[in-house]
């Protein structure tokens, strides 16, 4: 390339000042949405009048494709928000404890009807002695 090429390769703005900010070789990066944007965005999107949903997703950005796929998903049960670590930790120690507070009050209530049983064979040996004690 010679050194006028390289002049005119160079981008320049109205006022024709050089722009030394623009990186030719950089890459669009994809748009990702979170489950909340994408139900946020399918909301909206069902309450245009059906004579604008084309206009709302022109100027969201979007395909009719993704707010399809989005409202099957939706419908099918499929589109969750993800869980963090943290919050899948904290679910499987509740879950635990959940399991846990279960079998202990099982085993309370076997307790309980153990002390039962125990107070009646108690008060039937009481009557039986004082009945003997009568006799």
């Amino acid at each position: 390339m010679t050194a006028i090429n390289s002049a005119q390769a160079v981008s320049r703005d109205q006022d024709g000042d050089v722009q030394d900010n623009i990186d030719p070789a950089a890459r669009p990066t994809r748009r990702t949405f979170s489950t909340e944007e994408k139900l946020a965005l399918l909301a909206a999107y069902e309450l245009c009048d059906p004579g604008k949903k084309g206009e709302f997703a022109r100027r969201e950005g979007l395909y009719s494709s993704q707010l399809t796929e989005w409202r099957r998903a939706r419908d099918a049960g499929t589109l969750v928000t993800r869980e963090s670590t943290a919050s899948r930790r904290d679910r499987r120690e509740f879950e635990k404890l959940e399991q846990r507070n279960k079998r202990l009050e099982a085993e309370l209530e076997r307790t309980r009807l153990a002390l039962d049983i125990v107070g009646k064979a108690h008060a039937l040996l009481e009557m039986l002695s004082e009945s003997a004690d009568n006799e």
